[in-house]
């Protein structure tokens, strides 16, 4: 991931409003409602991508940037990285569409580690990538 991007970079895979109950006691959105939602996008990706279900085992290099605010978009964007035998490393970056102004900030990135799990939550091989969609 590149922390000074002015763009983002993935796919967009989940928007939401964040509203007053998601603050803490400085009206900030919590950072755990914001690493929710990365984990929930992330999980979306990694479904898409193993063609099955997932299960999040780590998160590494998770940095704030700014502040999410009541009232933004946060906008959360993914890309698959590096995929292994049954885990793969999905890089995510979550963006804030400013409430009012629409301006746009990187709030926040990281990189989710996700397992293919079979029914009976045993790890399971990720299949070959299908081909994409024209």
């Amino acid at each position: 991931m590149d922390g000074t991007s002015t763009e983002p970079q993935g796919d967009l895979t989940v928007r939401t409003l964040a509203m007053p109950a998601d603050t803490n006691a400085n009206g900030d959105i919590f950072g755990g409602w914001v690493m929710s939602q990365m984990d929930q996008a992330g999980g979306i990706a990694g479904v898409e991508r193993a063609q099955g279900r997932v299960v999040t085992v780590a998160v590494d290099g998770m940095t704030f940037i700014r502040p999410v605010r009541v009232g933004d978009v946060l906008c959360v964007y993914t890309r698959v990285g590096h995929v292994g035998r049954t885990s793969m490393k999905i890089e995510i970056e979550a963006w804030a569409r400013r409430f009012r102004s629409r301006g746009r900030d990187k709030v926040t990135e990281a990189t989710f580690t996700f397992v293919a799990i079979d029914d009976e939550g045993r790890p399971r091989p990720v299949p070959p990538a299908l081909p994409a969609l024209p």
